[in-house]
């Protein structure tokens, strides 16, 4: 079968490359989101889609294969071979959008519509019907189905229990080794933002010295206020393992977006337009940011970019692979062992 397609792939790519097996299509509108549209077909060659031409009010400046206004589309249909019709109106033009689906489901021709608000709609919205209002979601997010749900959560609860149960022998090395080197408490809890805004406890075994920063302070590859053997337990994540009780709580998953310290989820959802989405799912110990490089002092409009990613394509067969490649070496924390 992965032959077959891969066969197919080919062969059709090549056929397309000289005009064979090609869909025609006629664009109504002649604004920006019809220059858009041509473009994007200019660049997809071997989708296999031929642009006849433009129907709609005749634009200054416009380059295109103009056909005529809208009362010109019914009867070109009817003389020539159309497979899609593509309706790509302005803001001011919307008027026209129910006549000319009226009119291509008449003439028995499938009908697409780019939205004006083509710009701000993500690639996989969802939509739900209420009555005869249909509702469109912009941010789709598969964890809303609770099935999904279910089956995360569950994943979560018997992975964490096997985690603690397999590696509670090196936490209680780290717990002796932090009373032997340093005063203060083991564990080291900082209050974090985690999903639909929640406050919440996150724990961590203590790797630095107590001071008046520790609920606010981000640290930094070469942060003074760690201690010599904070610093291995950095180095080898073993101080976020306290956060598989979180995990337990609910308040964290064990795989998803990194949760952060109410101060900096301020000035990152003024500074990044879209950093707030993080928080309609669970935070994790890991995640698909962490494992692609972007953990500690780096890029924040990265780490949000990957987040959402995570958000919007989440399966389970996803977390497993996260999970994977976090214990074959993305545990490794990339600061230094000195300072």
């Amino acid at each position: 079968m992965v032959s077959k397609r891969v066969l197919l792939s080919i062969v059709l790519s090549k056929a397309r490359e000289k005009g064979f097996n090609q869909k025609t299509v006629i664009v109504v509108g002649t604004g920006q989101l019809a220059e858009k549209y041509t473009q994007n077909i200019g660049k997809e060659q071997l989708v296999g889609y031929a642009v006849l031409g433009y129907f709609g009010t005749m634009r200054e400046n416009f380059k295109g294969h103009y056909l005529g206004g809208i009362e010109a589309i019914e009867p070109y249909i009817n003389q020539t071979l159309v497979d899609e019709v593509i309706v790509a109106f302005e803001p001011d033009e919307t008027n026209f959008i129910k006549p000319v689906i009226t009119l291509c489901e008449r003439t028995g021709v499938r009908v697409a519509v780019i939205p004006f608000y083509n710009d701000i709609i993500p690639s996989c919205p969802s939509i739900e019907v209420l009555g005869n209002v249909k509702l469109i979601y912009l941010r789709s997010i598969p964890l809303d189905n609770l099935g999904y749900a279910f089956i995360k959560r569950a994943s979560d609860i018997l992975i964490s229990l096997l985690f603690l149960l397999l590696l509670s022998p090196l936490m209680l090395v780290a717990a002796v080794g932090i009373k032997l080197t340093s005063r203060g408490a083991v564990l080291f809890k900082q209050q974090r933002v985690g999903r639909n805004k929640k406050l919440f406890w996150m724990y961590k075994f203590r790797s630095m010295r107590e001071n008046a920063e520790q609920t606010t302070g981000w640290t930094t590859h070469d942060d003074t206020r760690r201690t010599r053997f904070g610093r291995i337990l950095r180095k080898l994540s073993i101080d976020e393992l306290p956060q598989l009780f979180n995990v337990l709580k609910g308040e964290m998953s064990l795989i998803g977006p990194r949760p952060e310290i109410p101060l900096y989820v301020e000035k990152f959802a003024k500074d990044i337009p879209l950093y707030m989405v993080k928080h309609q799912i669970r935070p994790g110990m890991t995640g698909w940011a962490q494992v692609n490089g972007y953990r500690g002092d780096t890029s924040i409009e990265k780490r949000i970019e990957y987040d959402i990613w995570y958000i919007e394509n989440w399966r389970i067969s996803l977390d497993f692979k996260i999970l994977l490649r976090t214990l074959l070496g993305a545990w490794i924390n990339p600061e230094t062992l000195t300072r």
